[in-house]
This record gives structure tokens, sequence and C-alpha cells, in this order.
């Protein structure tokens, strides 16, 4: 064992984040992986969006906002120092995705985008949602 994995192990109190054991069918990823491409195709709708007219933009800028600050919730969960900071990271996560739920619902009722352009996109935001959420509800169980 490294000196960075005994210090860390001492840290956290044998607290190890288990994000691996959550791989996802049909992609398959990861949850860091599966995030980081949801926020890739969110930065991509919001390239889009980007160039049309008026309100769009704005739009645009909140649904970028949440949509990638998912995967850097996540991502900062990867390095917590304690479960209570990797239930925090990841809670956070789970926020930001409701908003990105909410961005999305309120960009396909708008007819901005149609929705059977928004429909992958949209369910993948769902799952993401359950998945954080019983994440988060299970680390919540075990601490009590």
């Amino acid at each position: 064992m490294s000196i960075r994995q005994k210090q860390s192990t001492r840290a956290t109190s044998n607290f190890t984040p288990q994000t691996s054991n959550f791989t996802l069918s049909p992609s398959n990823f990861a949850l860091p992986d599966r995030t980081k491409e949801f926020a890739l195709r969110i930065i991509r709708l919001c390239l889009f969006l980007d160039q049309k007219p008026g309100v769009s933009r704005t739009l645009a800028n909140q649904l970028l906002r949440s949509g990638t600050s998912i995967g850097a919730n996540v991502a900062e969960g990867k390095g917590a120092q304690s479960e209570r900071d990797f239930l925090t990271k990841y809670s956070i996560a789970v926020k930001e995705a409701h908003e990105t739920q909410y961005w999305l619902d309120l960009i396909s009722r708008s007819e901005l985008v149609a929705e059977n352009r928004l429909a992958n996109i949209r369910q993948e935001c769902n799952e993401l949602v359950a998945i954080l959420t019983t994440i988060c509800k299970k680390l919540k169980k075990k601490r009590k």
C-alpha cells in the first residue's frame, strides 16, 4: 500500500466511495464516466441553443451550468475526505440533476428543440437522478 493510500485510509475511517460498483446499462459506464458523457451531450445541446436568437441563450447558460455540474460533483466525490463529504457532493449532484430536468423540460415545452430530439438526453437525466438518489439514500441509511 502506498503512503497516499495509507493516509487516505486513515483520514477517511475506512471510507471508500463505491461509484465503480454502479455500472449501468445500456451504456455500461461507471458513474463518473457516464456523468462526463452526459455533460458533453449537454454542451452540444447548449451550442445548438446558443445559435438561436432570444431566450434560447439564457436557457442554454442555465442548462450548461446545472448539466455539467452533475459530473463535476461526482468527480469531487471521488476525492472525498470522508463519508459525509462524499454524501455532500453526491447530494449536490442530485440537486443539479433535478435542476437539469427542469431546464430540459422548459426547453421542450417552449418548443425550442423538438421533444424527439430531447427524449434520450431527458431519459439519461432521469436515470442519473434515480442512480444518484439511490446512492445518497443508501449512504444515509448506512450512517444511521
